[in-house]
């Protein structure tokens, strides 16, 4: 991870889009080192390893197995994904890591307890969150053709931000609603062929 010089405990500024509300900096860009579907949003991984090592200290391992122990073992997290977010946290002095025998053992700081009491609303956001991609991911991984239509879903959410009106707002959130519905209603409402 690189870091600028006048920042040492800041990401490079170049990619801000979050809004900062969660009491972590704003994180560029998606997940760096995540294969798969994107589970959380920005600032929720920081929150939920904070929680967990505030909960029981323990190294980084333990935290991959237990995330994905809250998805039923449907979604893991890696390590390029983990390790630079404790790195994070451990900068910001709201854990420390003491390794021993070659690997870093986590405890939260006292700046931590109160970083998460500060935040006792949003973790519960993140933990209803997991909850919603859990049923999400569990049993079934969307074919590549779906994720790469959601992805254009996204991109063209993107690209609008900034020019919304009264009237592109419900023109755009019929289209997403009515989209929505059919998928649920699934064939049974198309026209009969048979």
């Amino acid at each position: 991870m690189r870091e600028t010089g006048d920042h040492p405990h800041h990401h490079p500024h170049h990619r801000e889009h979050g809004d900062g509300r969660d009491g972590f900096e704003k994180r560029p860009g998606r997940e760096r080192g995540g294969r798969g579907p994107r589970v959380f949003a920005p600032g929720d991984l920081k929150l939920l390893l904070l929680a967990l090592i505030a909960e029981q200290p323990c190294h980084g391992y333990d935290l991959i197995r237990q995330i994905e122990g809250m998805f039923d073992g449907a979604y893991s997290p890696s390590p390029g994904v983990i390790y630079p977010t404790l790195t994070f946290l451990e900068e910001s002095e709201l854990i420390l890591g003491d390794a021993v025998g070659g690997k870093k053992h986590y405890t939260v700081t006292d700046a931590g307890r109160q970083s998460l009491a500060d935040q006792a609303i949003a973790l519960d956001g993140v933990k209803m969150r997991i909850d919603v991609s859990k049923r999400s991911l569990r049993g079934h991984d969307r074919p590549a053709e779906i994720h790469e239509a959601v992805h254009n879903l996204r991109h063209a959410l993107q690209l609008h931000h900034g020019r919304w009106n009264a009237d592109e707002i419900l023109r755009v959130r019929d289209l997403l609603n009515n989209t929505a519905k059919a998928i649920v209603d699934g064939p049974l409402n198309a026209p009969e062929n048979t």
